[in-house]
């Protein structure tokens, strides 16, 4: 969660990193690819947002104090940053950055999204003792939203099937499938509702593998992975521009191994390749 620090709290600590967005941006060390340090605090550009600073808690607790600072719609120019999109910090910043500033902006998102209640239309407080904001007029109160994801590795004999989303033509990366599940939906019907919507074909022996928080804006990545059953490829045209089943021992370009999408084709290749 996020909570307030004081001001006066924030000069005490040496080695910290601070997570500052704008829009939907977040400013990034270009020279290191780290996030921002310690200057912050003397930071002319930042000085009148420090009051509203908030610590991040981690669920395993950083080893480094966390710090975030949400500009909104502001864009501040430092010499040797910039501004960059979660997807650039996932490909570029040091290990293990990217899941911190994920978790940050999951945060920063909701605030930004509920500052009015969704039931009556007033104007909405934050808990203190909780990640909540609740309307003082009706008593609604709000959570963060969590948007659970199937992703599927699919594979049959030394092959796995992999599909071009429209969102990655101008990068050509082939992925597993992925889709969002519907209300009154287990995990294991949406895996073979989307795959037979995506795709056109059907699966059997579906296994739960890993899972990973996905700041985009705020879903839940449940991995899978599922033997071919039956059908031909028939893409969607609409997500789905291409699918093609390829041999494990020559892969199109995929995602990289950090993502679960990535996870998800390194267990396929490995057991279909012995």
């Amino acid at each position: 969660m996020l909570s307030s620090v004081k001001v006066e709290e924030l000069s005490n600590h040496d080695r910290i990193s601070w997570i500052v967005f704008s829009k939907e941006l977040v400013l990034v060390d270009t020279a290191s690819n780290k996030l921002p340090g310690h200057w912050v605090t003397q930071s002319v550009e930042l000085k009148e947002h420090l009051s509203n600073a908030q610590q991040l808690h981690d669920l395993d607790g950083n080893k480094l104090p966390v710090f975030v600072i949400d500009l909104g719609a502001e864009e501040p120019c430092f010499d040797g940053l910039e501004f960059t999109s979660l997807r650039q910090v996932m490909m570029t910043v040091e290990e293990g950055a990217f899941d911190v500033v994920g978790r940050a902006w999951q945060f920063v998102h909701f605030y930004r999204t509920h500052k009015y209640c969704g039931q009556c239309g007033f104007t909405t407080t934050r808990v203190t003792w909780e990640t909540a904001v609740q309307c003082k007029t009706c008593g609604h109160r709000c959570y963060p939203r969590v948007s659970p994801c199937i992703i599927v590795g699919i594979y049959r004999k030394g092959e796995i099937l992999l599909a071009l989303n429209a969102r990655h033509t101008s990068s050509n990366m082939y992925s597993v499938l992925a889709g969002f599940v519907e209300s009154g939906e287990s995990l294991e019907n949406a895996v073979a509702r989307e795959i037979f919507e995506e795709v056109g074909v059907k699966v059997t022996d579906i296994q739960y593998v890993d899972s990973q928080p996905w700041p985009f804006p705020h879903a839940l990545m449940v991995g899978y992975v599922a033997k071919w059953e039956s059908g031909e490829i028939k893409p969607d045209e609409k997500e789905i521009l291409d699918a093609q089943w390829f041999s494990v021992n020559d892969l199109p370009v995929i995602p990289p191994k950090f993502s679960i999408a990535g996870r998800l084709i390194e267990q396929v290749v490995n057991v279909n390749s012995k």
